[in-house]
């Protein structure tokens, strides 16, 4: 991720020491820091690590009425005339601090270690690979729950037309016709109540990923923490006590605008009163995106500001599954083989080479990369056979929709000619 892609912005103030006067500028807020740059001069006069804050308070004081300091190792800093508020302004630079804080912790966990190796680095790789596959596994399978109960709903459909057709026959029929009841009772009888022995999808619905974000509704302009549930059927938006704010199903959502690969808005349209949307930002949604982008394909507008994300997130990872299982298989090979020159293979990349000739991988590493491989092709071969199944389905689907609507119709002519 390109580290000078700003997240937000905001006008304000900031007390320079050295001069003792408030300077006119803007606040910006990275994924990775935080700037102010003077409006004047143009010149930048705060540049810091967000992992480098130790503190972010809300103070004030006789002289200095609503501000915002952020205690940078022993500096603090002031700002103040914060737009649109100092609430906004604290809550979305807090919620990002407090992320960069769990990933120092977590890199620091790690920071006692040797330098990761390039066996560790694609073993990290192929996880992320294999949790995506994963998350893609459960939205198909809950497209094929909803494939099958359309089915079952388009069978009852038939069975309540062939009642129909069988209540025409009985009513075309002349009142002297001898078999006449048996018409009646036939249909009435067989009907089975199928419909009972549907479950409600969900409450067998699990949750494909939950994450922080700071929430903000069309009507309100100030922002609030919360979270963002995604399930296979939709999202849903709570506050911090897990109170559920709005949920969205598949269905509901007009569009999901991408306005940087942090912030996302989410609008349901409506006729003759407001639209539902809510705009959401998170240090964690270049994670979500993805899988929004899998769910809602053609609902998905990337901005102006998210087009560079996108490139820079489908160039170097454009076939992500067929690169890493190469490199993989390659170091695998290096492994086995490790007699043999890497570069007497056909068809391998020079940086294939070189990373082979470079870097080994242990036994170990070997190992749990294989595992891995394992599982993914698993996952891969399921992921294509329910895909297959679906555009079986979606085939009878048509096909029986097909059929309905001319029953229809044939039964709309019937019961003109009756009345």
């Amino acid at each position: 991720m390109n580290e000078d892609i700003r997240i937000h912005s905001w006008p304000c103030s900031y007390y320079l020491d050295s001069g003792k006067q408030w300077v006119s500028g803007r606040l910006s807020l990275t994924p990775v820091g935080i700037k102010f740059t003077a409006d004047k001069t143009g010149e930048l006069l705060v540049d810091f690590p967000l992992s480098g804050i130790s503190e972010i308070k809300k103070e004030s004081s006789n002289l200095i009425f609503s501000s915002l300091t952020i205690l940078e190792r022993s500096t603090k800093h002031w700002f103040s005339s914060l737009q649109p508020s100092r609430n906004v302004v604290f809550n979305v630079l807090e919620h990002f601090w407090r992320e960069q804080l769990l990933e120092s912790r977590g890199a620091g966990a790690e920071g006692a270690a040797p330098r990761t190796s390039k066996g560790k680095e694609l073993t990290g790789m192929l996880a992320g690979s294999q949790r995506r596959l994963e998350d893609t596994a459960k939205v198909l399978h809950y497209q094929g729950e909803q494939f099958d109960n359309i089915m079952k709903g388009l069978n009852r459909i038939e069975g309540d037309m062939d009642v129909a057709d069988r209540l025409l026959t009985e009513l075309e029929s002349p009142s002297w016709w001898p078999f006449s009841s048996k018409l009646w009772k036939a249909p009435l009888e067989s009907k089975p109540k199928e419909a009972a022995a549907v479950s409600d999808p969900k409450t067998q619905e699990g949750i494909i990923l939950r994450i922080p974000v700071i929430v903000t509704h069309r009507t309100d302009s100030n922002v609030k923490p919360g979270k963002l549930t995604l399930f296979a059927s939709g999202l849903e938006i709570s506050d911090c006590n897990s109170q559920v704010i709005h949920r969205f199903e598949s269905r509901d959502v007009d569009d999901i605008r991408v306005h940087t690969p942090y912030e996302i808005s989410v609008r349901q349209r409506f006729i003759g009163k407001p639209d539902t949307s809510y705009r959401l930002l998170s240090a964690k949604m270049p994670e979500v995106i993805p899988i929004l982008e899998m769910q809602f394909s053609k609902k998905m507008q990337f901005l102006e500001d998210a087009l560079g994300f996108v490139g820079a997130r489908k160039s170097p990872q454009l076939d992500l599954g067929t690169s890493i299982w190469q490199a993989a298989t390659g170091l695998l090979g290096g492994v086995v083989q490790p007699g043999s020159p890497a570069g007497s293979r056909e068809g391998t990349d020079n940086d294939q080479v070189q990373l082979q000739q470079h870097e080994k991988v242990s036994q170990e590493e070997a190992k749990e990369l294989r595992q891995i491989l394992k599982k993914l092709k698993g996952l891969a071969l399921e992921t294509e056979a329910e895909l297959e199944r679906q555009d079986e389905a979606l085939d009878s689907i048509s096909s029986s929709v097909d059929r309905a609507t001319l029953t229809i119709d044939k039964q709309n002519r019937r019961m003109k000619r009756l009345t």
